[in-house]
């Protein structure tokens, strides 16, 4: 069977928690996992749980980071699998599995192209009257690059200034 590429989402963990704080990663790009291994620990405001990984396969990314606070429904985990029954979240536009490289992207609309940026940083940048698109001027310390949500503070005070 061909393997393919899977983006899985940050859990909803129900109505009233949208956001989940990484507390440890238990994997990284590159790790081997098998379906129900603990890769990560994640805490909402009213407990603290495992994630496990959905499908054997190869971490292709883990873009967050211990600390950083995830929105549900945002990218978590990009995995190379063979899993037919989780096509359903086969990553759109993904280079063919295998390919050496892959990016992160974003997710549920947030902006991608020249920078990447983290759930919190997107809501930080919004919260302050900035479109995350257009801003081309703010250093990505992130992981990967990323923009964080320290990066957009540090740039939201350079500007206060």
């Amino acid at each position: 069977m061909a393997s393919f590429i899977i983006d899985v989402p940050v859990p909803s963990m129900g109505a009233t928690v949208s956001e989940l704080t990484v507390v440890t990663l238990k994997t990284k790009p590159g790790d081997r996992v098998v379906k129900g291994q603990k890769i990560a620990e994640l805490e909402s405001d009213k407990s603290i749980f495992e994630y496990e990984a959905p499908a054997d396969g190869t971490v292709i990314a883990l873009p967050a980071k211990p600390g950083e606070v995830l929105q549900s429904g945002a990218l978590f985990l990009r995995l190379e699998t063979e899993d037919a029954s989780l096509r359903h979240l086969e990553a759109k536009g993904a280079p063919a599995a295998g390919a050496a490289g892959t990016p992160a992207a974003g997710t549920n609309g947030k902006p991608a192209a020249a920078l990447v940026w983290t759930p919190r940083a997107t809501k930080l940048a919004q919260e302050a009257g900035l479109d995350p698109a257009k801003l081309t001027d703010i250093a990505a310390t992130g992981p990967g690059g990323r923009v964080s949500g320290d990066d957009v503070a540090a740039y939201l005070a350079v500007r206060k200034s």
